[in-house]
């Protein structure tokens, strides 16, 4: 019988997809099992996740080196979770929020306390010869999530700043997953042509590896990716979803949003958006306001009918929050993003919450990812609707839409969800 102790835990530095330095964690059993976790980070970070620890090094990778958190692990976690069993993730996860014992996990460092989470369930899963998908599932896999795609990325530009964060492309209508990431690919390819066609220019890669935006204005950019859709003949298959990521352009000295380069109220940029969802399909708006504004995102979820409310920056996937929002009528659901709260358990936490109360929890990855991120088993052994994902470029994004149809193939009687139930136009 193999033996799941933990016999030793190391750390390293490598980088993430952004070429940023990350933490890889290995944990290795007593029976010699292999567990390792990685702990990527992204660009658009709430106020409220758990604490990147880096060194400021301004002699290393400009300050985001991460040889801290390393020793917090080598020195602090490793000493305290030798000998333990690494299929009790709840003892192992107490242990490391106890000895770290900041909110935040600003003092072990939550992206020290992430990867080994991650090692130690991905130990487990390798000792009970599973892939960590069908572990997390503890039964046979019967959906598999529908894939959305950034396509089109806002941000600050030459000549103007885009608000609204990304413009998501969803097969929600797709027959399977292959059909499904098959009609992103063409939508994308179109895209490209319909883009360089309105500006008059080659399209741009953008920072999270979509298109350039070719306009201040998300109506503009909404039409531009319908008529990407329509001309290659899916509109029938694809809606669309917005996250505004607002906290990135909210003012709290005036209490404003930007949009198409003016300060609008927080009543007019849901006016605006609740405008938005009545011209297209809209299967969720994430972010529509700041992490903060607590006041305005009931009156979303009461004004914009037609699609579902969701929270990342609000929520952090931290059960506190979700129950918060749960209470206010704040939000439809959230963004399930492990890497924001810290430890695998409280990320199964905060999911168990959402599902016993009717809210959708929505896996991503971050835009710093890597390959074979835990939020794809997240995403299928969670058996979720659907999940957040980049446009179809660039390896680690490429690899987790073959996660995806690898997992369908591995899964027999396995379907693309159905999420008819939930959409809402």
């Amino acid at each position: 019988m193999t033996t799941t102790a933990i016999q030793s835990i190391r750390a390293r530095q490598l980088i993430d997809c952004k070429c940023r330095p990350m933490i890889e964690v290995d944990v290795i059993t007593e029976g010699g099992i292999l567990g390792r976790g990685c702990a990527p980070t992204g660009t658009s970070v709430g106020m409220y996740e758990a604490c990147v620890l880096r060194d400021n090094d301004p002699h290393e990778y400009s300050g985001l080196s991460v040889h801290k958190a390393i020793a917090n692990i080598e020195k602090t976690i490793a000493p305290a979770l030798l000998g333990l069993d690494v299929t009790d993730q709840a003892l192992i996860d107490k242990i490391m929020i106890e000895l770290d014992g900041t909110p935040n996990k600003s003092r072990l460092g939550g992206n020290a306390i992430y990867g080994t989470s991650v090692a130690c369930i991905r130990a487990a899963a390798a000792a009970s010869g599973q892939e960590l998908y069908r572990y997390l599932a503890g039964e046979d896999i019967k959906r598999i999530p529908i894939p959305s795609f950034n396509m089109v990325n806002g941000g600050k530009y030459a000549h103007f700043t885009q608000s609204f964060n990304e413009f998501i492309v969803m097969p929600y209508k797709a027959k399977d997953i292959c059909e499904a990431v098959e009609i992103a690919v063409i939508v994308f390819q179109e895209l490209d042509s319909v883009i360089a066609r309105h500006t008059g220019k080659a399209t741009e890669v953008a920072s999270s590896y979509g298109y350039a935006t070719p306009s201040s204005d998300p109506e503009v950019v909404l039409q531009l990716m319908q008529e990407a859709v329509d001309r290659c003949g899916f509109h029938d298959k694809v809606a669309f979803a917005l996250d505004c990521a607002s906290s990135e352009v909210f003012d709290k000295r005036t209490n404003t949003y930007l949009l198409k380069e003016n300060r609008v109220s927080a009543d007019a940029l849901i006016d605006y958006v609740q405008g938005l969802s009545e011209k297209f399909n809209l299967v969720f708006v994430e972010d529509l306001l700041d992490e903060n504004d607590w006041q305005h995102f009931p009156r979303a979820v009461e004004k914009l009918t037609r699609t579902i409310i969701l929270g990342d920056d609000l929520i952090v996937t931290n059960r506190e929050r979700l129950e918060k929002a749960f209470q206010l009528n704040a939000v439809g659901g959230f963004i399930l993003k492990p890497n924001q709260v810290g430890t695998i358990t409280e990320t199964l936490d905060t999911h168990r919450f959402a599902c016993e109360h009717g809210l959708i929890a929505v896996p991503s990855g971050r835009s710093g990812g890597v390959v074979s991120d835990v939020v794809l088993d997240f995403s299928v052994g969670l058996q979720v609707p659907f999940q957040k994902n980049g446009a179809p470029r660039s390896g680690e994004r490429i690899e987790a839409l073959n996660f995806l149809m690898r997992a369908c193939d591995m899964s027999p009687g396995s379907k693309l969800a159905d999420i008819s139930s939930l959409v809402k136009f």
